[in-house]
This record gives C-alpha cells, sequence and structure tokens, in this order.
C-alpha cells in the first residue's frame, strides 16, 4: 500500500484506510437506515443520557470482526470510527478485532471522535472527557495518535473553542498522552473549512467535500491546510458507492439524490476508466490523494469483501497519461446533489 505523511502530525499512513460508519451491515438496504434516528435533530439537539445505550443498530460483531481484519491484512492500516457510528457498536467491533488479533493490532493506527453521539451533541470539557474514556474502554487502546471533533456545525465557536469546551479537553488529553494530535471532523464542508482556518488543528477528516464529482474542498479546505500544513483524510471518495460500481437502476447512494446529470457524467468517468483498464474506484479514490496535503481517504467497507477492494484499489498503478486525460472530466455537481 501507498502511504502518505499526514500534514504536520508526521504520521505515515495508507493511502486507502477503513471508514468503519457501516461496518458489519451485510444487507445495504439495512445501511441505508442505520442513522434515520437523526433525521429532524436540532443542530443543537442536547445530548440525553443513556439513549444511545439504549438505541438499536444494524451491526453485526462477527461480520464487523471480519472486515477489519480483511482491511488490516490487505493494507489499510488507518482506522476510523466515532462513539455515533452503530450507537458505540463501531468501536466495540474494532476493539474486539484488535484483542483477537495483536498480531494487527501494532500494525494498525485508529482514529476516533469527541462530541457527537447517538445521544445527540455534547461539546462541553467534562462530556468529552467521558467520551473519551467510554472510547478507550470500547476500543481497547489507551492512547491514540489523533482524536477529532465531531459535527460542529451550528454551534457558536467559543462553545467549541473554549479552554472549558472540547478543544480545551483535548488539549488537556495531549498534555497527560492520551492523544497526541488533534483535528476536526464536521459534515458540513463550510463549517470544516472554518475550523480548519484556525490552524488549531493538526488533521481533519473531510466528508462530502472532494470527489471526482465534488471539488468544494477547493474553495476553502484545500488552502488552509496548505497554509496551515493540515494533514487531510477524506471521508466519501467514492460518494456511497456511485464512484465504485457506476450508476446502477434502483439504487439511492444513501439517500444522495444525485442528478442525472450528475450520473451521466460518471458514466463517462466509468467509459474512460474501462478504455485505459483502470477500476473506477481506484480511479476515485487515488485522485484524492494526489494532493499533496491530502494523505488518506477511509472509504466506508461493510463487509470483508468491500475491504479488501478498496485496499487493491490503493495500490493499482495508474499512468500519468491517464489522469491528463481523466481531468477535463472532472467537474462539480452542486446542483445535483441534495445536502
Amino acid at each position: 500500500m501507498q502511504t502518505r505523511v499526514l500534514g504536520r502530525t508526521g504520521l505515515e499512513v495508507p493511502i486507502v484506510g477503513l471508514g468503519t460508519g457501516f461496518i458489519g451491515i451485510a444487507d445495504p438496504n439495512r445501511a441505508a437506515t442505520e442513522y434515520d434516528f437523526m433525521e429532524g435533530w436540532d443542530e443543537d439537539r442536547p445530548a440525553r443520557s443513556g439513549e444511545g445505550a439504549a438505541r438499536s443498530s444494524h451491526m453485526e460483531i462477527e461480520p464487523g470482526i471480519a472486515t477489519v481484519h480483511a482491511a488490516i491484512e490487505a493494507g489499510s492500516t488507518l482506522i476510523d470510527t466515532a462513539p455515533l457510528y452503530g450507537s458505540g457498536n463501531s468501536e466495540t467491533i474494532i476493539g474486539e478485532a484488535l484483542r483477537q488479533r495483536p498480531d494487527l493490532a501494532g500494525r494498525c493506527t485508529v482514529t476516533t471522535k469527541v462530541g457527537q453521539t447517538a445521544d445527540g451533541r455534547d461539546h462541553a470539557y467534562d462530556a468529552v472527557m467521558r467520551q473519551v474514556e467510554e472510547s478507550r474502554r470500547r476500543l481497547g487502546i489507551d492512547t491514540f495518535d489523533v482524536l477529532y471533533i465531531h459535527d460542529a456545525m451550528g454551534i457558536p465557536f467559543e462553545e467549541v473553542m473554549g479552554r472549558d469546551r472540547a478543544l480545551g479537553a483535548l488539549r488537556r488529553l495531549q498534555d497527560t498522552g492520551v492523544t497526541r494530535f488533534v483535528g476536526t471532523a464536521t459534515n458540513d464542508p463550510h463549517t470544516n473549512a472554518w475550523y480548519i482556518e484556525t490552524g488549531e488543528f493538526d488533521a481533519a477528516v473531510v466528508p462530502d467535500a472532494l470527489s471526482l464529482i465534488n471539488q468544494l474542498a477547493c474553495d476553502r479546505i484545500l488552502p488552509a491546510a496548505v497554509r496551515h500544513n493540515v494533514g487531510l483524510v477524506v471521508a466519501t471518495p467514492v460518494e456511497r458507492g456511485l464512484l465504485a460500481t457506476g450508476p446502477v437502476d434502483g439504487i439511492d447512494y444513501l439517500a444522495r439524490s444525485f442528478s442525472q446529470a450528475c450520473l451521466d457524467q460518471v458514466a463517462r468517468i466509468q467509459d474512460l476508466c474501462n478504455g485505459h483498464g483502470v477500476p473506477m474506484v481506484a480511479a476515485a479514490l487515488q485522485w484524492c490523494t494526489r494532493h499533496p496535503q491530502v494523505a488518506a481517504t477511509i472509504p466506508g467497507a461493510r463487509v470483508p469483501d468491500e475491504a479488501r477492494a478498496n485496499a487493491v484499489a490503493g495500490d493499482v498503478d495508474i499512468p500519468e497519461a491517464f489522469w491528463r486525460e481523466l481531468a477535463p472530466f472532472i467537474r462539480h455537481f452542486e446542483a445535483g446533489v441534495d445536502r
């Protein structure tokens, strides 16, 4: 697996890691409903103690463990998770997978997040400290390379960045050796850009902002990351599977609602890939990491075969001639994606 350096952290990571928001959910229809409970949430919805613990998840432990093992064995040794994912089940699956295979545990970097759980959002100092302790318990990990502040959109700046808020808690965790670096991971690209622009964060997970059909990151995120040497990890690089398979009738791509113009453009990209013998998923993943500030991608894998396929895509040798021909096909489809 090719590797890159994650910005100013100096961490060497594979260009294709493992996203775990849907891990262990073999049925794509179930995956599509995993986070239905969040519909209608107010952005400032307070956390409700104990609610998330009782929430059901479609994640299955054994398939999830097998997926983690498959990813690491294939070279995808960067594993990204969060307390929100599967209402904690994602972290539990990863923790059990690493306990079962200590030989693999020593090869991987596991990152998780704070501030957003299945109970709601809470970026207060004490809440973050409590969330990290719960993550350490589920994962069986004492120290982290990176802890990210999760989904801090719609929250007053000082309620995230203050000394008695989320960033202050992460700074304390740095001082005590629980985490080496701090990052931002916000689903809204404009808010994510705002936090990256502060220069306070060493790394950032970037969802819904960089792919062959989405270049929102080019406006603010990439320039700010270059300015502050923030290492970027791109989430959703294959747009919920669209850039892995091409357009498929009857698939809603987790309610992303791609326009027909967007789907037609993806079909043209797929034709170009086929003409060069380059798997489109390989082009989608490796295109992201051609930017020097982007160290890795973390496509989500539900089952072992998906994890292996993603890792293989990261190792495909793609000639420069292909990238030159691809360049005119890359467009941003703001109007074609419901956000």
